[in-house]
């Protein structure tokens, strides 16, 4: 059986700042919008099948995913708004082994933390880590391999092997 897997990490799409809004009710704004479509593509034509989607809860997020448009099974899960990053890592681990390739829509510092501290295994791509501890822009899309049942993912058990920013 083969235990590659392929974890996909990506920041929502760029947000709207609305007067009076509470940070978790902020919406997409149309840059945002057609961000999120652009990465979608992206998504379809470079990255293996989806299987399953992990997202936060919070607004942007959801809308981020929706204008994807990948059709995959989803878990909006309010741990992953404001997460630590070893609650993300937590989250993954209790992933069906069934998922060959699973999405996870959130946040910065978080995305960024969990796609470096994952990162380590052979294959990493140092310029990817690189840019990735530089900035982790909105609608960006972190590509890791990982070698083994999502229960066994720990820290630096990842291969870093691709880092997509819409540009």
């Amino acid at each position: 059986m083969n235990d590659q897997r392929t974890l996909l990490l990506m920041r929502h799409a760029k947000s709207d700042y609305p007067a009076g809004v509470a940070d978790h009710d902020r919406p997409l704004a149309p840059r945002g919008v057609r961000e999120a479509g652009l990465a979608g593509d992206w998504l379809r034509a470079n990255a293996p099948a989806i299987d399953e989607v992990l997202c936060s809860t919070a607004v942007r997020t959801r809308q981020t995913l929706a204008q994807t448009r990948i059709d995959a099974p989803v878990r909006y899960l309010d741990r992953l708004y404001d997460a630590s990053p070893g609650t993300v890592i937590d989250e993954i681990t209790e992933v069906d082994d069934t998922v060959n390739t699973l999405l996870v829509v959130g946040h910065e510092p978080t995305t960024s933390a969990v796609a470096l501290g994952l990162a380590g295994d052979d294959g990493t791509d140092t310029d990817a880590v690189e840019r990735i501890s530089a900035k982790f822009p909105t609608s960006a899309i972190a590509v890791l391999t990982v070698p083994c049942p999502w229960k066994g993912l720990e820290l630096g058990r990842a291969a870093l092997i691709g880092f997509h920013v819409l540009r």
